[in-house]
């Protein structure tokens, strides 16, 4: 069973939602509008949010910005729109999962003990250090050479996923399972520009690689530079 807050600001949607969350065992408490779904998050601190883009007061995307500068909480964008070009900014916000609707309570469910699976403490107690890089899961933090590495959120999970398996070549598609949780595919391009922007911050290029080596065809590594 998970604490859910729910953010919706249609009735019937809101409704069926939380009666069918709470049939399936979770605990659901919901809100029409951003900012009193914002004070619910802060004040109740929910396992896991469900989040509607299009809310009468505040834009979700905008939303989602805001509930990261203060809260790691878990959050499931709910919207009618799947393209790349507007999930892709939602991801870059923090999103940790997205549905399309329409969708069930019973597929919201299976998203959301994936979620709750992957952000369940998977990660390593200890620091990771691939030759002068340091990952600590703990703190989220990064450092090259001792220096402190400006990251999103989602620039982290990407750079620990990477950290995790120093030297095996990591495939977008694992990529998007694995951190992004989207296993059938979906906003491709997102991976190669958090990639981008990751060899930026690591002061490389993709022509002079250090640590970031794509193998072509394959995927991505991250090696110790020689």
């Amino acid at each position: 069973m998970a604490d859910i807050l729910l953010i919706e600001d249609d009735v019937a949607i809101r409704t069926a939602l939380s009666r069918g969350l709470r049939d399936l065992g979770h605990a659901v408490s919901s809100s029409p509008t951003a900012l009193e779904g914002l004070r619910l998050a802060v004040q109740d601190r929910p396992d896991l949010i469900v989040l509607d883009l299009g809310l009468p007061d505040l834009d979700g995307v905008e939303l989602l910005r805001m509930l990261r500068a203060v809260s790691r909480v878990p959050v499931i964008v709910a919207t009618a729109r799947d393209g790349d070009a507007e999930m892709v900014p939602v991801l870059d916000a923090g999103a940790d999962d997205y549905v399309v609707k329409p969708y069930s309570a019973a597929q919201l469910d299976a998203r959301v003990r994936a979620v709750l699976r992957r952000v369940g403490g998977v990660a390593p107690e200890e620091p990771l250090k691939v030759g002068a890089l340091r990952v600590d899961p703990r703190a989220r933090t990064a450092t090259l050479d001792g220096a402190a590495l400006d990251l999103t959120p989602r620039e982290f999970d990407v750079l620990h996923y990477l950290a995790a398996r120093p030297g095996e070549v990591v495939t977008k598609r694992e990529l998007l399972t694995e951190v992004w949780q989207l296993p059938y595919g979906g906003a491709d391009k997102t991976v190669d520009v958090h990639l981008s922007w990751l060899r930026r911050k690591l002061g490389e290029t993709a022509a002079e690689p250090r640590y970031l080596h794509t193998v072509r065809g394959v995927g991505v590594k991250l090696v110790e530079p020689s």
